[in-house]
């Protein structure tokens, strides 16, 4: 079994480890088409500086990387950096070239303390908890916390409500209920405390909504990431 990572704007595969590799956990180094960097993230904390490992957001030329964003200019614009496709993917870089994936560096954001936040780590942990089958964090620099939107997962929803005595047909209604909410909120708290999630990073409340994220709600994109904005 190999490990890859790549983008749909750079034509799928970026790279690849190679098939005698003892070490698993990591993605390999950059395939022969393409040309890797990595980009400080101060706001996160990640220099190239840094050590053991240099750590920074991965940045790409080369044939394979695409030319822009169809009739999209601004995106097209935001994406490059000095010719340079800037992923959003944080890595770190081992001694031998290859690099493991880290963290994401564009969807964070800025909180009214001052802090940054990385909603994709949080979002990551809450998909531990055996309640939640999706889950969106969102925070902006006029609010001093973040809050969450949990899809619960619906077999657990629907135990505890039978085991309520509640009714099992109208899940809908069962999800906004202050017990199962509080339960929710524990099992969050619990995996917070577990994966050492500072307070700034722990939502002060959650909205549980039982429709999942789809495409088709114009939720999630074409290739399944968070549209963050939507609404705002």
């Amino acid at each position: 079994m190999l490990e890859g990572y790549g983008l749909t704007e750079v034509s799928g595969g970026a790279s690849m480890t190679y098939p005698d590799d003892p070490v698993a956990g990591h993605v390999g180094g950059p395939l022969p088409c393409i040309k890797w960097r990595i980009k400080d993230v101060p706001e996160m904390g990640y220099h190239a500086t840094d050590k053991p490992y240099p750590r920074g957001e991965i940045c790409m030329q080369g044939a394979t990387v695409f030319p822009g964003y169809y009739k999209r200019p601004d995106l097209t614009k935001e994406a490059f950096e000095g010719g340079w496709f800037k992923t959003g993917d944080v890595c770190q870089v081992y001694p031998n070239g290859s690099v493991k994936i880290i963290d994401r560096s564009k969807n964070i954001f800025k909180l009214s303390q001052g802090e940054y936040i990385a909603p994709e780590k949080i979002e990551n942990i809450f998909a531990l908890s055996p309640y939640v089958a999706q889950s969106m964090v969102y925070g902006d620099s006029l609010k001093n916390c973040v809050v969450a939107i949990i899809v619960p997962d619906m077999g657990k929803l629907k135990q505890w409500a039978a085991d309520s005595g509640k009714d099992v047909n109208k899940l809908e209604v069962a999800a906004q209920h202050p017990d199962f909410k509080k339960l929710l909120m524990d099992d969050l708290e619990r995996l917070g405390k577990e994966k050492k999630l500072s307070g700034l990073e722990k939502p002060k409340d959650v909205y549980v909504c039982v429709e999942p994220f789809s495409i088709e709600n114009n939720i999630l994109t074409p290739t399944f990431k968070l549209k963050r904005n939507i609404g705002k």
